[in-house]
């Protein structure tokens, strides 16, 4: 078994971003015999569920995680704002239910050109996650390329206090961008100087080095440029899915960002419970069920439908007897509250 594991892995629900198939991916974590594989998707975890089960029927620890984008004020909507980005993971099921939290937040509450959150939020819901501290359009590393170390501190501070040293870690890459470099040191004298944890990611865009082109033209897609548009963003091609021996050749300076993947892939023991339907509840009136209140409003929304058509007795019957049979059958499934929420906010 290797003692690497990617921490940092877009797949193809990071819209127009990744080419990385589901399948695909276990399959490549397998051949490197990884004992896990992450999913960290832009702003989203509409693959989360599907990325699950994959994992499980290929033998392979599921590590959920978003790369979330954070505002100073993710209701504020006005102006577009630098956002940075934070990598989150779930440690366990209170983890997993607050992420799915955050990121419903992010697109009801705070959706303006890209789901986001505040720190007020994370605050509010960072039980059972650890954060990392993200790529080049993370905080801490945008202060530290703007030789703003004091900045860099604050935000780092501000991280630790939200999360706790133990599940904050300080991530490193090696990707060839000269500002990568950059970070990189400032991010190691950070560790050094606060005690904490660096990891070693790789920010996968893509399986194989040979498919960034393909990334590219998939960003190419989402921009609205083309190929040969000189003037569109140009990326470096070691954004693919490493294997264990090229990650530790590339951070043998700093072998415990390695080993620290391990660490944190120990922690990481989600267990969803499936087969198992979770509707909203509705709030109906003093004395009454869902069930009962759901019965009464589509009796009496029928009665109103056919007062209308001047139909026979027997074919009102017909009616009534059929609609019987439908509440049955949705008492039986529990789905009055789903139902009625669906009813009143036509």
């Amino acid at each position: 078994m290797t003692d690497f594991v990617h921490l940092h892995v877009h797949t193809q629900y990071s819209l127009l971003d990744s080419t990385i198939r589901l399948k695909e991916l276990m399959e490549k974590a397998k051949e490197f015999g990884m004992p896990a594989v992450t999913m960290t998707d832009h702003g989203n975890l509409f693959g989360a569920l599907e990325f699950y089960e994959t994992a499980k029927a290929y033998d392979l620890k599921p590590i959920i995680g978003c790369e979330v984008y954070l505002a100073k004020d993710h209701k504020k909507k006005a102006g577009k704002e630098r956002l940075h980005h934070l990598v989150l993971l779930v440690k366990n099921l209170d983890g997993y239910r607050n992420l799915l939290k955050l990121v419903s937040i992010s697109y009801q509450d705070g959706f303006y050109y890209k789901p986001r959150l505040d720190k007020a939020l994370l605050s509010q819901h960072c039980k059972g996650l650890i954060a990392l501290s993200g790529c080049l359009h993370g905080k801490i590393p945008q202060l530290i390329i703007r030789e703003d170390e004091n900045s860099a501190k604050r935000a780092l501070e501000d991280y630790v206090e939200i999360f706790g040293s133990k599940n904050f870690f300080l991530e490193v890459q090696a990707n060839g961008i000269p500002e990568q470099d950059i970070a990189n040191k400032g991010l190691i004298k950070l560790a050094r100087e606060y005690n904490l944890s660096l990891i070693a990611t790789n920010n996968c865009h893509y399986l194989n080095r040979r498919d960034a082109f393909a990334r590219e033209v998939l960003l190419c897609i989402q921009t609205g440029k083309t190929i040969n548009d000189k003037y569109r963003r140009h990326f470096f091609d070691e954004f693919y899915f490493k294997s264990p021996d090229e990650m530790r050749v590339a951070f043998r300076e700093i072998p415990e960002a390695i080993e620290n993947t391990l660490l944190v892939t120990e922690r990481c023991n989600v267990d969803i419970p499936l087969g198992n339907c979770h509707f909203p509840k509705f709030p109906v009136p003093q004395g009454e069920t869902p069930e009962s209140y759901f019965k009464k409003q589509a009796r009496q929304g029928l009665k109103r439908k056919l007062a209308q058509r001047g139909l026979k007795a027997q074919q009102y019957k017909a009616y009534f007897k059929r609609l019987e049979y439908e509440l049955k059958v949705i008492s039986e499934k529990k789905l009055a509250s789903y139902l009625l929420i669906h009813v009143n906010s036509r």
